[in-house]
């Protein structure tokens, strides 16, 4: 085993990873044990007891965090001209249609989200070979394939966040940020937690949240008691 470093010394000293913590306790330790020298994102980890790769049991949505991500969102407006300016004046930092298709199929994709309207859909759909692995295509499900392009730029920079379960049955998504308040983190995981409860497919069977997670980009993951979550 190697030399344990003075960082890991007083996350071990802060930290009982055999413990298992209530929301409210492990949403302070994340705190207490992140040391990186940046902003370090807060993520939840839940663990389900669904079959991903069954279609009536593939879980994904969307929830609006109460206190935002605590980070700047850049946004991709793919729109007809005459959606153009009500996505400009919401704060969408890009907004065009053609130009920026063009720009991305030479490689750009210096963006967080992109969203954009049904009636041009089949101008962007042929970016997926691209915007799919960097999960940046739009889809109806998350809201960023809508008319009302306005409101889900604003929706978006809010703290909107988009999360999918993956091959291994577990939902990965930021909370908010190092720097937040526990108690910030402790909401915002909370509307996560309750936003995938409620999504429990029909089909499922036993214990559907098996575990939860709670750690920071440089943090071990704290366990979190699932009978801690408020509905």
């Amino acid at each position: 085993m190697g030399k344990l470093t003075k960082n890991r010394k007083a996350v071990m000293a802060k930290y009982d990873q055999d413990k298992i913590y209530t929301l409210t306790e492990a949403s302070s330790v994340v705190k207490e044990i992140t040391f990186a020298k940046f902003d370090s994102s807060v993520d939840v980890d839940i663990r389900l007891g669904v079959d991903p790769k069954k279609s009536d049991q593939m879980v994904r949505g969307v929830v609006s965090l109460p206190h935002g991500l605590g980070k700047v969102v850049r946004v991709l407006v793919l729109c007809s001209p005459d959606k153009q300016q009500e996505a400009k004046d919401a704060g969408a930092e890009h907004v065009g249609l053609d130009d920026y298709i063009q720009k991305i199929e030479a490689g750009w994709t210096d963006i967080d989200v992109i969203i954009t309207m049904p009636t041009v859909m089949a101008k962007v759909g042929k970016l997926g070979k691209v915007l799919g692995p960097r999960g940046l295509m739009p889809n109806p499900k998350s809201g960023t394939v809508t008319l009302e392009v306005g409101k889900a730029v604003k929706d978006v920079k809010a703290g909107k966040v988009d999360f999918k379960i993956d091959k291994q049955g577990i939902i990965h998504a930021s909370v908010g940020k190092a720097s937040f308040s526990a108690e910030k983190i402790r909401d915002n995981a909370a509307e996560l937690i309750n936003t995938v409860t409620k999504l429990k497919p029909a089909s499922s069977k036993g214990t559907y949240l098996q575990s939860i997670s709670l750690s920071s980009t440089m943090s071990p993951g704290i366990k979190v008691d699932v009978s801690s979550i408020a509905g």
